[in-house]
Parts: structure tokens; sequence; C-alpha cells
């Protein structure tokens, strides 16, 4: 494999989109505030939408309004921490619609979360990492070829003043 020599770089400073197109995510720096924050990363063209959820087990309910999802189609989404810290894993499900509104999908892990538990849906699901409460930077370089990116990196930020990603 040879070094890569046209790796482009975004800047956002609020949640948005920072490339459209197929992509690697190959590194990124985030500054953080003095609340602790969370970034998100999703392959999509369109914001992700928020939800709750409750998870029994190893089945987590979403509840997400008029969602027009079918079984067996598969979505990203993120998840709270209910009022114990608890939460059920992030990651890209295949769901199994209850209703209108609402839908289910199986974890990886086992634990109860409570209902009502904000949770975030969007077309596929990158990356997420947590940042702490003393506004430090975070740098973090992607090992190998980076995370693919078929559509476009979109970033959900949270108490974070900044981020930059190198992609090519």
């Amino acid at each position: 494999m040879t070094m890569q020599y046209d790796v482009l770089s975004a800047h956002l400073n609020v949640s948005g989109q920072m490339v459209v197109g197929r992509f690697r995510l190959k590194g990124l720096i985030s500054m953080g505030t003095a609340t602790a924050g969370t970034v998100n990363f999703w392959d999509t063209t369109t914001a992700p939408v928020s939800a709750t959820y409750a998870r029994s087990g190893t089945t987590v309910t979403v509840t997400q309004t008029s969602h027009g999802l079918s079984t067996g189609q598969t979505v990203g989404i993120t998840f709270a921490a209910d009022g114990s810290g608890r939460a059920a894993t992030n990651g890209n499900y295949i769901v199994t619609v209850v209703n209108a509104n609402s839908y289910t999908v199986t974890d990886i892990n086992s634990g109860t979360v409570t209902a009502s538990t904000g949770a975030t849906v969007g077309d596929r699901w990158l990356a997420s990492f947590d940042t702490n409460t003393a506004s430090d930077v975070t740098t973090l370089l992607i090992p190998g070829e980076g995370i693919l990116a078929r559509t476009g990196i979109y970033a959900q930020l949270t108490s974070q003043t900044g981020i930059t990603i190198f992609y090519g």
C-alpha cells in the first residue's frame, strides 16, 4: 500500500454536513467545552433525527414518529444514557417494524434502559466518541485506510466548539 497524498480537510463549529460523496474518514481534531460532550459521525446527506428508546435484555424498542421504515431495513442509531448511566450500543441495526411509530432492533449487549431515553437515527452510523469536561482537544488518527462513507460525512456535535476532519 502506498501513502495517500491527497488528504483533504473540512471544519465545522456546529452539527452539519462535512462532505458529500464517497470518502474515507482518516482522522479528526475536536475541541470540547467545559461540559462533557459527544461526536457522532454518520454516512448520510441528511441530518439524523431524534427518537426515544427502551431496552430490555437485547431487545431495543425505538419510538420514532412516522418512521416510514420497513422490516429488514438497516438504520444507524446512537443511544443516550438513561438516568442511571446505562445505554444501548451505538451501531447499524436491522429493524423489525412494530407499528408506524416504533420498531425493535437487537443489541449485541444485554441490559435494561428506562423508556423515553434519547436516541438519534440516521442512514448509516460510522463512529462515536465522548469528550470530557476539561475543554480538551481530542486528536484521533484512524488506522488503515480509514472509515468508508459511501454518500457523505455528517458530524453531530454535542458540547463541542469545533471539529476538523481529514478525509480522502
